[in-house]
């Protein structure tokens, strides 16, 4: 086995005693820790009161109404748990060193359901039936390098269609599977892309609603009739900067509900007649995207959930009527909104900025809202956590930018250093969450937080959203630059001691900040960065290499490689001048691992300071607790060392 060790600096490394190296933290054995200064046990004992949080959120529900599935962890993993009652015991019913993060009752007795889980963060997720009898699993898809998911069961229960790239590993074709007989199943549609994917089944069980995305900008919908074998767009192909998506029947089986933009700068609910194609739009009124909705099984009535600048609400419509009521809850972020198959009971997971995730139920008849789970928040409090306020700036062009600010409690004064959190996607946004483990930063360390929503974010119209595409990739990273100078006008902030973060499509951009700012920040760390995109776009996995190529640009236009080639942070070492903190997953489909390698040993290569840990049994981030818990020991080291001095 492959010795894993912590590089120390020299000066450190002759006092080390064997009686001294007991008193500092260890990496585990699938972690390559690299130049990473030493880890007082010390301080993995100061951050627990942080570091033991837990959310719920809903999986399924089954037929009866009255039990569910819930996500959580209690060990290493999100695991799945069975709860009859609310707050009632949380009886888990999978055991695994990976995560499972969804599930799906057979729909007519609920005796068994399918998930789907991956190994080491890889996300060649494969399906499994769970028997809740015997908690006995069984693998059900090919166990290789596929993805398989997407569950859309028969209404008898007798089988379900499913969503796989089994057949050659970048097209995500349409399969059927009797789980009682899996080497039976049947290949339904052929197709080409990665981006396609089942959004519902005709009551009659004739027809299937797919769809096909594109871009974040670009979606399509398709009726495929099972007995003929057509494939019919709904959606005009050919109209492009037009969003799509969610399409189910209604009760009326010539219409469906969907999600679209179309003449919009923001999603809205729709309802479309696919005999006349008419569209009659039903959010108008609410000038913010609608995320996700779920209609009941009678179809009489449809919950959906909208974000208003980075803050979730719920509505209730009634599909006769079309008119639609707010439900009355605290501000907060919602997900997981299910109806129980009676309709009369509405699920949904809830979290704020001072609690974590939790499982609500609401009572359709009285609109009572039933709590049913209360995660830990280890031993924090509220008072421990930090309230987000939104924040807006003018960058380079004088367009507005917005993020979510996290101040520190009035116990610190002076100008206090900050941590500007850039998210990924780029298509993703940041809103108004708690901040966890991370509320150690602004309650203990006096270190205050910024989670920008640079543009190219969602959430804030389809033109924001397009904004960064291709040769437009650097105007992002000016909304940064101008965030740099808003911070240096905050009288309560420090413009000397700023450290730049950010995961994925947040790592390119910190590092992109990195060689664009550098004398303008102390530090940063690059979690799963992409640090050139010609590399980047070649090795990431072939189910998503073209749909990644039409937010970046395709590399195999010269002209757009040139441009990848000059912003590349790969070739542009010699600027970066402060200290760096690469954090990676071996198995990294999305960004591979090479990005990350490439981008340390040039760093080393130049002499420059750059900190390197890598999982070799997680993916695109850290999922697995023990992994995660000395990831964030290490940014803690990390930052004493290069912000707080």
């Amino acid at each position: 086995m492959k010795k894993h060790y912590i590089i120390l600096t020299l000066s450190l490394a002759g006092l080390l005693s064997a009686q001294t190296k007991n008193e500092f933290v260890s990496p585990n054995e699938n972690l390559i820790a690299e130049n990473i200064l030493p880890i007082p046990k010390s301080l993995n004992q100061a951050i627990k009161k942080y570091s033991e949080s837990r959310n719920a959120g809903i999986a399924d529900i089954h037929p009866n109404g009255k039990e569910i599935i819930t996500v959580t962890r209690f060990a290493s993993t999100n695991q799945l748990h069975r709860i009859s009652v609310p707050m009632g015991a949380r009886k888990q019913i999978t055991f695994f060193d990976e995560p499972v993060g969804n599930a799906s009752y057979e729909p007519v007795k609920g005796e068994y359901l399918i998930y789907t889980k991956d190994t080491g963060g890889n996300e060649f997720g494969q399906l499994y039936s769970l028997d809740l009898k015997t908690l006995e699993s069984k693998l059900l898809t090919d166990g290789g390098r596929s993805q398989n998911g997407g569950v859309t069961w028969k209404k008898d229960g007798s089988g379900f269609y499913f969503s796989s790239t089994k057949r050659n590993g970048g097209d995500r074709d349409i399969y059927y599977m009797n789980p009682l007989k899996p080497e039976d199943t049947q290949l339904v549609l052929e197709v080409k892309g990665g981006g396609w994917g089942i959004s519902d089944l005709s009551e009659d069980g004739k027809k299937l609603l797919i769809s096909e995305y594109v871009s974040a900008n670009d979606s399509y919908l398709y009726l495929y009739d099972l007995e003929t074998k057509k494939l019919e767009p709904i959606t005009d192909r050919k109209e492009k900067g037009v969003v799509q998506s969610a399409g189910v029947f209604s009760k009326n089986p010539d219409e469906i509900f969907y999600l679209t933009d179309r003449n919009n700068e923001f999603s809205r609910l729709a309802v479309l007649n696919l005999k006349t194609k008419k569209t009659e739009y039903l959010t108008s009124s609410i000038p913010w995207n609608v995320e996700n909705y779920d209609l009941s099984k009678d179809k009489s009535r449809l919950a959906f959930v909208t974000n208003e600048s980075g803050i979730n609400k719920l509505y209730i419509i009634d599909t006769t009527t079309r008119k639609y009521m707010p439900v009355s809850l605290p501000i907060g972020l919602i997900g997981g909104v299910k109806f129980s198959s009676d309709g009369k009971s509405l699920y949904f997971s809830r979290s704020a900025a001072d609690s974590g995730a939790d499982v609500y139920k609401m009572d359709m008849a009285t609109r009572n809202i039933e709590r049913w789970t209360e995660s830990e928040q280890g031993e924090m409090q509220p008072a421990d956590m930090s309230v987000p306020k939104l924040i807006e700036w003018k960058s380079f062009d004088n367009m507005k930018i917005s993020g979510f600010y996290y101040p520190v409690p009035s116990k610190f004064t002076g100008k206090r250093p900050v941590i500007i959190n850039i998210h990924g996607g780029p298509e993703g946004q940041s809103m108004a969450s708690s901040l966890g483990s991370s509320n150690y930063f602004t309650n203990e360390m006096g270190v205050a937080l910024i989670y920008p929503n640079v543009r190219g974010s969602s959430g804030f119209g389809k033109t924001f959203i397009a904004a960064d595409n291709w040769d437009l990739r650097m105007n992002s990273v000016k909304d940064i630059g101008a965030l740099l100078d808003w911070i240096a006008k905050q009288p309560e902030l420090d413009k000397d001691r700023i450290m730049i973060m950010g995961g994925s499509y947040g790592g390119f951009m910190t590092l992109a900040t990195a060689y664009e700012y550098a004398d303008k920040i102390r530090c940063s760390v690059d979690i799963v960065g992409i640090s050139d995109f010609n590399t980047f776009l070649k090795n990431t996995e072939e189910y998503r290499r073209d749909l990644r190529r039409v937010e970046y640009g395709d590399e195999r236009i010269p002209k757009m490689a040139e441009f990848f080639t000059k912003i590349a942070p790969l070739n542009n070492i010699d600027k970066i001048k402060k200290p760096m903190f690469i954090i990676q997953g071996t198995n990294d489909p999305r960004v591979p691992v090479t990005e990350a390698v490439q981008m340390r040993d040039k760093l080393k290569a130049q002499g420059k300071t750059v900190w390197y840990l890598e999982a070799k049994n997680e993916g695109h981030g850290f999922r697995k607790k023990e992994n995660v818990d000395f990831q964030r020991l290490a940014v803690i080291r990390f930052m004493q060392e290069y912000l707080l001095k």
